[in-house]
């Protein structure tokens, strides 16, 4: 796959996410199949029991219990006491991880380009409903366009709080190779309380990605890797510049080949690449990660409602 001279980037808010797709977002809630505790009281129906103004349920009272929740009037009736339950809120995290290694930055439509709108799209569907959100960028270049292990935002909660979420975006400059395991390491050691993190990236680690995942794993947030590859590699024969001899030069460390392409090079590049990618798959399924290979050309609503929603990451 061949980088593109010029690749598109987003320059606003409305260049990552148009009035259209908001709207369609604006119904949208961010949700977690385990129950995960936050610090902090929130918008997020838990299933837990708690303090709240919605009753849930009655257990009988034993000593040491709070007398303010007895329910007085089942005391009239039975002569005993019992407590009331009810149903408790708590915040809930959404931790976006985006690779910006200098492979993210080739395929038409650009790798980036679909994981920059996928971030603005869960972001704002989590900041609209009063989740705590952090993303965080592994690689990448920085205003000087020198190589950085890794750049994040973080605590950002309410609608307000998009326009900070969009800048942060829009100036990521992907570039260079990422040390995967030692970005994954810092993230395990410095994320806080419980909730949800979705990692964007297309997973081609030299040095693997199984280190780096289960350094991710535990420490209660639910994984959600997301697997975004370009068309031209997915079906590298329909591109009309892949053929004859070509010097091929890898984007992140330069290390370079001499290929010819023809039939069965690209047969075996195909199923290798099917090898890999199922590969992945099972990785992540054994260990309990929610796994989704995504062709860069996928609209983002289509990713949103469809792939996330079956997975179970919005509702």
């Amino acid at each position: 796959m061949l980088r593109l001279p010029d690749p598109p980037r987003p320059r606003s808010l409305d260049e990552l996410l148009d009035p259209q797709l908001v709207a369609r977002l604006s119904a949208l809630d961010i949700t977690a199949r385990k129950v995960l505790a936050g610090k902090l009281k929130g918008e997020r129906r838990s299933r837990r029991r708690g303090e709240s103004v919605e009753f849930a349920d009655h257990r009988p009272y034993s000593v040491g219990d709070d007398l303010r929740h007895v329910d007085w009037n089942i005391f009239g009736r039975l002569d005993r006491f019992f407590l009331k339950l009810f149903l408790e809120e708590e915040d809930l995290s959404l931790h976006i991880i985006i690779d910006a290694s200098g492979s993210h930055d080739c395929g038409n439509p650009s790798k980036f380009l679909l994981m920059q709108r996928l971030a603005a799209a869960l972001g704002y569907i989590a900041l609209a409903n009063l989740h705590r959100v952090q993303v965080t960028a592994l690689g990448g270049l920085d205003s000087n366009l020198q190589p950085q292990l890794m750049t994040t935002i973080r605590d950002l909660r309410g609608r307000r709080r998009l326009a900070d979420l969009a800048r942060f975006l829009v100036q990521l400059e992907p570039g260079g190779a990422t040390p995967f395991t030692e970005a994954c390491k810092r993230i395990s050691l410095m994320r806080r309380g419980k909730g949800i993190m979705v990692i964007l990236s297309d997973f081609f680690v030299k040095e693997g990605y199984q280190n780096g995942l289960s350094l991710l794993l535990g420490g209660g947030y639910e994984l959600f890797a997301l697997q975004v590859l370009s068309p031209q590699e997915l079906e590298p024969e329909k591109d009309p510049e892949w053929g004859g001899d070509l010097r091929l030069k890898d984007c992140e460390d330069g290390d370079t080949a001499e290929v010819t392409i023809s039939a069965p090079l690209l047969k075996k590049y195909k199923a290798t690449l099917a090898a890999y990618c199922s590969q992945l798959s099972g990785y992540c399924t054994q260990r309990g990660i929610a796994c989704q290979t995504i062709p860069s050309s996928t609209p983002v609503d289509q990713v949103i409602l469809d792939y996330l929603r079956r997975r179970g990451l919005v509702q």
